[in-house]
Formats: C-alpha cells, structure tokens, sequence
C-alpha cells in the first residue's frame, strides 16, 4: 500500500519540490554574492520517464545544476523575478501534492478504523 506507484510518486515529488524550495532560499540569499551561480533543482522529467517505463518512481532522486543564465557584472546570475515566481509555483505544487497524500493516507485511515 505505501509503495504503490502513486505514493512512491507523490514521496519524489514532494522531496523534489523540498529540494528545489531550498535551492531557491540559497539563490536568493546569494543574489548579491560576486560570482554565486543559481542552482536549479530538477525531477519531474526523471520522475515521468521512470512511470513511463515501469520503473519504480522510489528510484528517481532531483539532480541540482548551476544555472546558464546570463550574469550581472558582479558575477552573480540570479533573478530575483525569476526567483520570486518559482517560489510561488514551487510552493503551490508542494502544498498539492502534501494534500494528496493526505487524502490517499486519509483513506487508509479511515480503512483502518472501519469508517
């Protein structure tokens, strides 16, 4: 029941989101550091390709990269604006998918207590 497709997915995502909330944190905190590089964090088409070919979702982990954006003169590559919007979707996603799993555990509670 726990590792089911849509519950090893949901775990991914919901880790992949959490890491990417994090990245988001550090390149904002950094956006005036000289040379800092923005990280962004990726998983979603490691995730869709492991669902697509019947692998188990358990077995996809987000990758982090230095982003390729074009930098300032002080080095720094990271857009507030850009930054900002991210945030906003990145926290939306994550507050989905918690909800998801907490209706799918929901039902298996209720299940459980014979409701």
């Amino acid at each position: 029941m726990f590792d089911d497709i849509s519950s090893s997915s949901l775990r991914v995502a919901a880790a992949g989101l959490a890491a990417r909330q994090s990245a988001i944190a550090n390149n904002i905190a950094n956006i005036e550091t000289p040379g800092y590089r923005a990280r962004k964090v990726e998983f979603e088409q490691a995730l869709h390709g492991a669902i697509a070919h019947g692998d188990s979702p358990a077995s996809v982990s987000p990758s982090t990269q230095a982003s390729l954006e074009p930098t300032r003169l002080n080095g720094s590559n990271v857009n507030l604006d850009e930054e900002s919007l991210s945030h906003i979707d990145t926290t939306m996603r994550y507050q989905l998918t918690m909800r998801a799993l907490d209706s799918k555990y929901g039902l298996l509670r209720d299940a459980i207590k014979g409701a």
